[in-house]
């Protein structure tokens, strides 16, 4: 019963920070979602776990179905982040759809202000443990991204890519057809 009930307070907490959340997605108590006059949206069979922070700091960030975002990881909306469905996101995961302006060497660049492309991650894509997801990034479906890469460029589909910043390794091919699916 307890359980159920911090399950429900959290989710009615979401729901009335203005959040919008599919059926059956899982947020934990101790995960943060942050409007703050920007819009989140996550979508059905969700998980967001311990820690696992959503800033949308006046942007927005769409979630699909089927999705997981592990502990400790930090999705800003700022510039606009969309994630297609079952996308898995590691464990320390930080994602950055915004850039700050720095030319003017004359200025502060807190004064600058942010140039902002936003971030796209398509569908079936796995980033690995403490990956990095700079602005302007569109990460093709099924791409593989391997734990502490640094994506500056998009990505082709079905791309595995490593390293900082992260190039590409190799090509996901299909193994098996949908019918010897389990």
């Amino acid at each position: 019963m307890r359980t159920w009930l911090r399950k429900f307070q959290t989710r009615l907490k979401a729901v009335l920070s203005g959040a919008q959340i599919g059926r059956k997605t899982w947020i934990h108590p101790k995960a943060v979602l942050e409007l703050k006059q920007g819009r989140i949206t996550l979508g059905e069979f969700c998980e967001v776990h311990r820690g696992a922070q959503l800033l949308a700091y006046g942007g927005e960030i769409q979630i699909g179905d089927n999705c997981s975002i592990n502990p400790n990881s930090i999705l800003y909306g700022h510039g606009g982040l969309r994630i297609g469905n079952d996308v898995r996101i590691a464990a320390g995961v930080t994602i950055v759809p915004a850039n700050h302006n720095f030319e003017d060497a004359g200025r502060l660049i807190r004064e600058q202000g942010e140039s902002c492309q936003g971030v796209t991650i398509g569908n079936d894509v796995w980033l690995g443990a403490r990956v990095i997801v700079l602005d302007g990034v569109n990460i093709a479906n099924g791409s593989v991204i391997g734990a502490g890469s640094v994506v500056t460029k998009s990505t082709e589909p079905y791309g595995v890519y490593v390293g900082n910043p992260a190039r590409k390794m190799k090509q996901r091919e299909p193994v098996s057809s949908d019918s010897d699916r389990v």
